[in-house]
């Protein structure tokens, strides 16, 4: 499979949790520090309206301030999901250039910048999961390509620097590949609200 498409079942993936949250959910904690359910929604749609921009050349910052997910946030969420998987299905997007400013001045080629989402909305779509005490599985390729990402992630003193996208490695033994996954970059595979 393309890059283009694990990652749209790793969106997707997230979505289909997302919809399953209530009022109630949103103020749940989750796995990322200090975020509830709502506040990693939010993240997750900015980053998602980030992304497409992206795919289109515009790599203006303004995409990437963190967005009011409004009177309905799962709609919000669900909206800002299908506009990614939209976006990066346009034709020519996996020849294009991606502008990340919140990673480097210098764009990205397609496959890398996709790669990049991929890998957040594995996690992303875990998080989601652990937070709502449900479950989530991807296809053996979904987490390969996954892992490959991971595995250039940089490690140390990076990870614990105001922002940064991932905590430092937790020792994990035995597991899935998605526990696996999720400890190296950050995540205790057994948290629990």
């Amino acid at each position: 499979m393309h890059i283009i498409d694990l990652d749209a079942h790793a969106v997707r993936a997230s979505a289909e949790l997302a919809a399953t949250a209530t009022t109630a959910d949103l103020a749940k904690p989750t796995p990322c520090r200090s975020w509830t359910l709502y506040g990693l929604l939010a993240h997750m749609a900015t980053q998602h309206y980030g992304f497409a921009a992206a795919s289109r050349g515009d790599g203006d910052p303004d995409h990437w301030k963190l967005l009011d997910l409004g009177d309905d946030p799962v709609r919000a969420y669900l909206d800002s999901a299908g506009h990614v998987i939209e976006a990066f299905a346009a034709d020519g997007v996996a020849d294009r250039l991606f502008p990340l400013p919140e990673f480097r001045p210098e764009p990205f080629p397609a496959e890398q910048a996709i790669s990049f989402h991929l890998v957040d909305y594995v996690v992303h779509a875990w998080d989601v999961a652990k937070t709502l005490g449900a479950d989530v599985q991807f296809d053996d390729d979904v987490l390969e390509a996954a892992h490959a990402v991971a595995g250039v992630v940089p490690t140390g003193p990076v990870r614990l620097a105001p922002g940064a996208a991932f905590g430092p490695a937790i020792s994990w033994e035995g597991g899935s590949r998605l526990d696996q996954l999720v400890a190296y970059l950050g995540r205790s595979p057994d948290w629990t609200a």
